[in-house]
Formats: structure tokens, C-alpha cells, sequence
């Protein structure tokens, strides 16, 4: 738990907010251009890229914690932007505010999708040679 408590916390929330570019790109109908697959995927792509390298050429501990709870803080502000925006673009509520049962499957999606790319920065921190013996703060090292 004192783990947890010490995480790099201004750098989850805002790797989180930076996945809400895979909605962003949903609502501007960018997948009318290049097919929905391709965009989601790309997005996807992309977003793990820049998660696994800010994290892996940082100096952050616990990489894995790092990235599982920027996934489910992605899956939070995307749940919460679907319950805001759905009524105004739909005219009704969608998503999972709609069927509360599917707020944990998301979570537990988004976890595993940070903890995967925290494995991979975890990965690039050991090749960079960061991390090993280094005192577990969970903080950026110093």
C-alpha cells in the first residue's frame, strides 16, 4: 500500500489523460476517413509508444504500477467523458454509465493494456540500466 501511496501520481493522470486522444480522434470522425479499425488501432499504437517510451527513458519506479493505473485512469476519464458527451452527440446516455456492469470490464482491459506497455518500459528502463538497486520510492529517481 505505501507503494501505491508514493507512485509518480501528476505522471499517471496525465499519461491517462493522453490516451483520451483514442476518443478524441472517435468523436472528430476521423475514422470516416481512414476506416474505424485503422484509426483505433493506430491510436492504440501510438498512445502505447508514447506511454512505453516517457516511462522506460525516465527514471520512474515501478513502471508496471505506473502504466496499469494510467490505463485504468484512462478508463475513468474516458467513462466519464462517454456520460457527458453521449447525450449531447446521441441525444441519450451510451456507454458504460448506460450499463454500469461494463465499468469493471473496462477497467480490468485498460489494466492490462498498462500493465503490458509497463512491462515493455520496465524493459527499456533494464537495457538503459535504470532501476536496478535504485531506492523503490516510486517517485522519478533523482
Amino acid at each position: 500500500m505505501e507503494t501505491i501511496k508514493h507512485l509518480h501520481w501528476s505522471l499517471i493522470l496525465g499519461l491517462g489523460a493522453l490516451a483520451l486522444l483514442r476518443p478524441l480522434a472517435n468523436i472528430m470522425n476521423i475514422s470516416d476517413y481512414f476506416g474505424k479499425g485503422t484509426v483505433a488501432l493506430t491510436t492504440t499504437v501510438a498512445i502505447s509508444l508514447a506511454w512505453i517510451l516517457i516511462v522506460g527513458l525516465s527514471r520512474v519506479n515501478h513502471p508496471v504500477l505506473v502504466l496499469v493505473f494510467s490505463g485504468m485512469a484512462y478508463a475513468v476519464y474516458s467513462t466519464i467523458l462517454s456520460g457527458i458527451l453521449s447525450p449531447i452527440l446521441t441525444g441519450e446516455l451510451q456507454g458504460p454509465l448506460a450499463t454500469p456492469i461494463a465499468i469493471i470490464p473496462i477497467l480490468l482491459v485498460n489494466a492490462v493494456w498498462g500493465a503490458v506497455a509497463g512491462l515493455l518500459a520496465l524493459g527499456v528502463q533494464r537495457l538503459r540500466g535504470v532501476g536496478a538497486g535504485s531506492p523503490e520510492t516510486g517517485h522519478l529517481q533523482r
